[in-house]
């Protein structure tokens, strides 16, 4: 079975997006071909889950999953984490074998 994990940090982004945005059950996350290095990370809020979606809860929020990126996912950490002025969710995933450059997409 999958596995992915979701930081307190992370937790708290989504619940408070949630909250602002006044519905949603959650973050949705799919991978799409994309960037000099094969694969993008997709990110949208899931009003409704798919009837395909796997879905994965931790401290109080839910990341759902599309079927066809749960291989490429499988292990990942989801965090949310502030860099200077930047804000954004980031993946520890370890299934990652190179990056491109600015880190926009990733190989496995």
């Amino acid at each position: 079975m999958a596995q992915l994990t979701i930081t307190p940090s992370a937790a708290d982004q989504i619940r408070r997006v949630l909250d602002e945005r006044g519905h949603g059950l959650g973050l949705r996350v799919s991978v799409k071909p994309s960037g000099c290095s094969g694969y993008s990370y997709v990110l949208d809020f899931a009003d409704e889950a798919d009837a395909n979606d796997v879905a994965f809860e931790d401290h109080g929020a839910c990341v759902f999953v599309a079927p066809d990126a749960l291989e490429m996912l499988d292990g990942s950490e989801v965090d949310y984490v502030n860099e200077g002025l930047n804000r954004f969710f980031r993946f520890n995933n370890p299934n990652v074998k190179d990056q491109c450059g600015c880190g926009e997409s990733f190989s496995v």
